[in-house]
């Protein structure tokens, strides 16, 4: 039995923030962060988006009536919580109209949680071939103004239907995986914005990849030339080059090398243009590589480098199906391109607007109408969202 992603869908916020304008307003060099970082723009929510919405919104976007009674399982997985108790995985069940008898929890282990819910439903689908698992990596990166972090904040969420005989990609029974016990990168419940020790970080990020990539070598007796691309996670763009960079052997053939670097370029087009979204990022980068492409074939391996800060990495693989194109959106670039851009004074207020409840403890949204799915109240402490009507 082959296990895998039978169809993969993205959402991002309806507001841009170009980082040439936030460079300017904050006296930094732009290059410093379109060849530093090489980003380009960042995805801004407002308070009526977040991370139920914005899973609802991917996940709605590829998900048939039939599918939706189908689904026994949906995993959030995320850092940037709305509630301590209830998961986000049962707002957007019911949003979504997916049948009663499902299991729905919410995973959390920095950006690595997808990775993890990945495999927690490759096991089901294994346990119960029937079942399809729709799997969600939704989160917010925000730093906070003039943070050394601000440049590569975002928004978005990653919607994959796992099941058997998958349309886009099966995966490989060839993970490694490796836990950490270290402060990187973490976020008190006190805390509205997370703690980072940026250049420690790098350097994990990096070791990370390190050790479990010769690990995977060690037991798998794999190495780059048996893949014809590697997707990494996406903190930023600049870190994975790195990090491409370190694990190609000199005794690649430069055609292979080439190759790769190509497919790299192309798997960072979207994170580009929306920033740092977590525990997505990683397949974000694989389906930028998928639906910009033409050097990918059927039968094609794919690596993927997934890491998390605390930490937690895994390498692990997968093999594109065939027929893998026609479950994909080609016209994502242009869609991007169509979003609202802010200016920085607006972005300030827009993202870091914080929710005012009256004496009823209540609050009443309004600027959601271009949105699929909403937060359009808080009634007595209880987050209400509805799907948009147009």
């Amino acid at each position: 039995m082959t296990i895998g992603i039978d169809k993969i869908g993205f959402a991002t916020s309806q507001y841009v923030l170009k980082l040439q304008d936030l460079a300017e307003a904050r006296g930094i060099d732009p290059e410093k962060l379109s060849k530093g970082l090489l980003l380009k723009e960042l995805s801004i929510a407002p308070l009526t988006e977040d991370i139920v919405t914005l899973a609802a919104s991917a996940s709605d976007s590829i998900l048939t009536e039939q599918e939706r009674s189908e689904i026994d399982m949906v995993i959030v997985a995320t850092e940037s919580g709305i509630d301590q108790s209830k998961a986000a995985a049962v707002f957007v069940h019911g949003l979504l109209g997916i049948q009663p008898f499902a299991r729905s929890f919410e995973i959390k282990e920095a950006c690595y949680g997808a990775t993890a819910a990945l495999h927690y439903a490759k096991l089901h689908v294994e346990n119960s071939p029937e079942s399809k698992v729709l799997v969600i990596a939704s989160d917010i990166a925000k730093y906070g103004i003039e943070t050394p972090g601000e440049p590569t904040q975002g928004a978005g969420s990653v919607a994959m239907l796992i099941t058997q005989n998958p349309r886009i990609m099966a995966f490989n029974n060839d993970n490694v995986a490796q836990t950490r016990d270290i402060m990187d990168f973490w976020r008190p419940n006190y805390s509205t914005t997370p703690y980072v020790n940026g250049v420690y970080s790098t350097q994990q990020y990096l070791d990370s990849l390190k050790t479990t990539w010769l690990e995977y070598q060690k037991r798998y007796q794999l190495t780059l030339d048996n893949f014809a691309a590697v997707c990494f996670h996406l903190p930023y763009p600049k870190l994975a080059l790195k990090g491409l960079k370190k694990i190609m052997d000199k005794s690649l053939p430069q055609e292979k090398k080439d190759l790769l670097q190509k497919h790299f370029d192309q798997s960072i087009l979207y994170s580009q243009k929306v920033g740092n979204i977590y525990t997505g990022s990683l397949f974000l980068g694989l389906l930028s590589l998928l639906e910009n492409t033409d050097s990918l074939k059927a039968g094609d391996k794919i690596a993927l480098y997934s890491y998390g800060s605390g930490a937690v990495a895994e390498f692990f693989s997968g093999e594109l199906v065939e027929g893998y194109e026609a479950y994909l959106d080609k016209d994502r670039l242009n869609k991007l391109n169509q979003r609202t851009a802010l200016s920085v004074a607006d972005y300030e207020k827009v993202f870091f607007e914080e929710v005012d409840l009256d004496e009823t403890n209540s609050a009443q949204f309004a600027g959601y109408e271009n949105q699929d799915f909403a937060l359009v109240e808080i009634v007595d402490h209880q987050r209400r969202y509805s799907k948009v009507e147009k």
